[in-house]
This record gives structure tokens, C-alpha cells and sequence, in this order.
């Protein structure tokens, strides 16, 4: 993961937090000094110098218009590799000269602006539309945020998915997520030699909605759109838990406000639940 600044150091934690949560046996970490020391001294097990990954997170809690030129450097040498990259916030301006295969997460204020820096103009109502233009001009699998989220491979694969609980609508969930897919990905391809299931678009257990071409970018939007379930469910579990009525009192009653970090600390059951159903 190579995320957070001086201004924006919790989504560095936040990040790391999900992805050792979503089940990684290692997490890497490298950024600021003052993210670094946040990060060890919530997960001290986090491995902070450079060294061999298999998929990379990057952009959460930066500024692209405060990136200094050797950081601007160090993200286009990933985005230019072959290891898969989740893009998200502050790293969304580069993602269009990428080569590497990428998973953009912008919620609906940088797809806009990521719209515009491609010149493709304001985007159409339908927004599984608006996501597959962006995913075709870009050649990456797009992640658009919102209470539904689409997720759209630029071979035509597409999803929805739902928003666990409307209490997700709060800062730095964001950076869960895009620690729950960097973890997800870095897993699939961990496994060297085996080959990574490739999703059927109308089977048990796809995403709502999931249509489309089979493919190598339709495996990395299923991987993304699962990250999106499993985000959602730990949402839910974690209001349930915060709910003075208690989990089985019907919602609005049965569920409460949460942080972000509630959602990283209930991904363990999420994903717990996921396997017991697989």
C-alpha cells in the first residue's frame, strides 16, 4: 500500500487496517513518516520497507495537487509494471496513461473529474453507462462509489452492488475499501500457478445485475465488486453491533452510526460469514 500524507494520514491506517483484516498473511506499507508511525503503532505486524508485492493500493488520503515529482515518479513506475493496482483518490489523475491492470474507485465528484480530464464530456444519467465509458477510454475496471456502486470491466463484465446500511455514508470508509480490494487482488494472484476463478456472469452468487464478456479484466471486476460485498456486509454487521435496540430489531431501529474503523474491525466475520456460505 502506498497511501496517506502529512495531511491525510488516517487513510493509511484505515487501508492497512482493512486489508490485514480481509485476511492477508502480509501487509506492506510505504509512505510519510508521520503515516508510517500511525500505521506500526496501530499495526506493528505491517512490513514498512519496499520489497516484493502482488498487487499495490495507492492514492487513498493524498492530494494529487500537493504530490511532489518523486512521488508523482514512484506511482507511474507502478502504474506502468504488471502487477494489478487499486487507484483511488489522489491517484485517479494518473490513471488514464496507465499500462498496468488497474481497478479505479472514484465516488461521483472525481468520476467527474476523471470524465473531464479524458474529455468525454458529462456524464450520462444511467450511471453503469457513464462507468462503462470510463472504463473503455481508460482500458481499467472502474469502482463507481455510491449507495449502489457499479463496478464495470472495459471488456463489458458489469455489477451493482448494494450499500450494506445507509451509515457507510461516512468519512474514510473509502479507504476500507479500497483496503478490502487491494487485499482481495494481492490474495488472487498470491497464488502462483493456480488459476484465478473466473466469474460467471449469471451464476450463484454473482453480483447484481453481472453481465458481460468473461475475461481477465471481468476476474479483476469481480474481485472489485466482491471487495464492495464484503465493504457493505462488514457496514452492516458493524451497525448492527452499534444499534442500542439490537441486531434483531428491524431496521431504521436495529442499527446505529459507525466509523470507519468499525467497519475494518467487523471484516473478519464478514468475510468468516462469506466462507461458511461458499
Amino acid at each position: 500500500m502506498r497511501t496517506g500524507s502529512e495531511a491525510y494520514p488516517g487513510a493509511a491506517v484505515l487501508g492497512v487496517e482493512a486489508a490485514w483484516r480481509t485476511g492477508l498473511g502480509m501487509v506492506r506499507y510505504l509512505g510519510p513518516a508521520r503515516s508510517t508511525d500511525l500505521v506500526l503503532a496501530r499495526r506493528p505486524e505491517t512490513v514498512t520497507a519496499d520489497g516484493r508485492v502482488q498487487a499495490w493500493v495507492i492514492g487513498s488520503g493524498t492530494d494529487a495537487s500537493a504530490r511532489t515529482p518523486s512521488e508523482t515518479a514512484a506511482l507511474r513506475a507502478i502504474l506502468s509494471d504488471t502487477d494489478p493496482v487499486v487507484v483511488d483518490a489522489g491517484a485517479l489523475d494518473l490513471a488514464a496513461e496507465a499500462t498496468a491492470p488497474r481497478i479505479l474507485t472514484p465516488h461521483d465528484r472525481e468520476h467527474a473529474r476523471l470524465r473531464s480530464a479524458l474529455g468525454l464530456g458529462h456524464a450520462p444519467a444511467d450511471r453503469v453507462a457513464a462507468a462503462r465509458e470510463t472504463a473503455e477510454a481508460t482500458g481499467a475496471v472502474v469502482l463507481l462509489k455510491g449507495a449502489v456502486t457499479v463496478v464495470v470491466a472495459p471488456d463489458g463484465w458489469a455489477a451493482t452492488v448494494e450499500a450494506g446500511t445507509p451509515w457507510l455514508a461516512t468519512a474514510g470508509t473509502g479507504d476500507v475499501l479500497a483496503g478490502v480490494i487491494g487485499a482481495l487482488v494481492a490474495g488472487a494472484m498470491a497464488h502462483e500457478g493456480r488459476t484465478v476463478p473466473t466469474p460467471s456472469p449469471h451464476g450463484a452468487g454473482a453480483p447484481r445485475g453481472a453481465s458481460g464478456r468473461v475475461g481477465p479484466a471481468a476476474t479483476l471486476a469481480a474481485l472489485a465488486a466482491s471487495g464492495a460485498w464484503l465493504h457493505g456486509r462488514a457496514g452492516a454487521i458493524a451497525a448492527q453491533g452499534a444499534s442500542i435496540a439490537g441486531a434483531s430489531s428491524s431496521p431504521p431501529f436495529g442499527d446505529g452510526p459507525i466509523t470507519a474503523l468499525d467497519v475494518a474491525d467487523a471484516l473478519p466475520r464478514a468475510v468468516a460469514e462469506a466462507l461458511a456460505h461458499s
